[in-house]
């Protein structure tokens, strides 16, 4: 249930498995994904820039402090809906980190086992945290990222198909069906309809695709950037650089007016100009997001430019500065 329904979906009202429903539907956790705040930034201008406004949606306050608890939440909702989870099969999936991170917490609290394939170059921190919450974690080849994770995923479950549901976050509809629903109309509100740019980072590219399919509806000359590393090697964890990847079924390059692509030692610069400037202790990908949002802005006076925060790092200050 996102905290912007008016309604909880159907089925039980509590850990009781109803066919066709996902379990403890109006759980006050699971309530508290989406409906983030949108935060005004206001000192990263430089005094020669024109006035511009820019927003940014505060993911990291998702219960697991990250944009992907809502498409996870969706995804588990349609495994639910179909009767793919509820019957004792182990949702499989391959992820970054932070998606991982989701399901983990769904697990838990739904109570159906999970299994993750995860590049063994994720974060200490999100490895605990999988591990803490009970998933399964199958390490994979850091030098493949994750389209190797995602290939040791279809392997599994192609090998068990009886024992895995793999809804393949990379290509399941409902990925950027939950931005679609729920944070592009989020947005929209948050503004007045008032913005004119949506700058996002591409990950799986759901995020992106289906935020930015709700707001051309609404306006179809609003324009949207998707964010990118420079290049195939980089420390932008969660996002693709698509010339070198495997492209996700769930970006739709349809809704995406231009590209910018930026380098890690820049994206790391305006992280910590985050932290002292706004108080805003992010990953590398949401700074890179801000970085683009900002020259947006500044190319546009009178623009109203909305980025997303897919998440926090708390550790950033703590690391030594190059």
């Amino acid at each position: 249930m996102y905290a912007s329904d008016p309604a909880p979906v159907s089925g039980a009202r509590s850990a009781d498995r109803l066919h066709g429903g996902i379990p403890a539907a109006d759980d006050p956790l699971l309530g508290r994904i989406g409906g983030t705040p949108l935060l005004p930034l206001r000192r990263l201008r430089e005094p020669a820039e024109g006035h511009f406004e820019l927003w940014a949606k505060a993911e990291f306050l998702n219960p697991t402090g990250s944009v992907k608890d809502r498409a996870a939440f969706e995804i588990v909702r349609a495994g639910f809906d179909s009767g793919a989870l509820g019957t004792g099969r182990v949702l499989l999936d391959a992820s970054s980190g932070n998606t991982a991170v989701a399901y983990a917490l769904l697990g838990a609290r739904l109570g159906f086992a999970v299994e993750l394939c995860v590049p063994r170059n994720a974060s200490p921190e999100r490895l605990a945290k999988l591990r803490a919450y009970g998933a399964d974690v199958v390490l994979t080849d850091p030098a493949e990222g994750t389209d190797g994770a995602q290939r040791e995923a279809k392997r599994r479950a192609a090998a068990r198909p009886e024992q895995y549901w793999y809804p393949d976050q990379y290509n399941h509809p409902a990925n950027p069906l939950a931005h679609y629903r729920h944070t592009g109309p989020e947005i929209w509100s948050g503004t007045s309809g008032r913005l004119t740019h949506f700058v996002a980072g591409v990950g799986t590219g759901g995020t992106i695709s289906g935020t930015a399919r709700f707001l051309k509806e609404q306006r179809p000359g609003i324009i949207v950037i998707g964010v990118e590393p420079a290049g195939p090697i980089h420390g932008l964890e969660g996002l693709k650089h698509l010339p070198s990847a495997q492209v996700p079924g769930t970006y739709d390059p349809k809704v995406v007016d231009r590209t910018v692509r930026v380098e890690t030692e820049d994206a790391q610069s305006m992280q910590r100009r985050l932290g002292r400037e706004e108080g805003l202790l992010v990953g590398p990908s949401a700074a890179a997001a801000v970085l683009v949002a900002t020259a947006v802005g500044s190319e546009h006076p009178g623009a109203v430019v909305v980025t997303i925060l897919p998440d926090a790092d708390r550790h950033l200050l703590e690391r030594e500065e190059p």
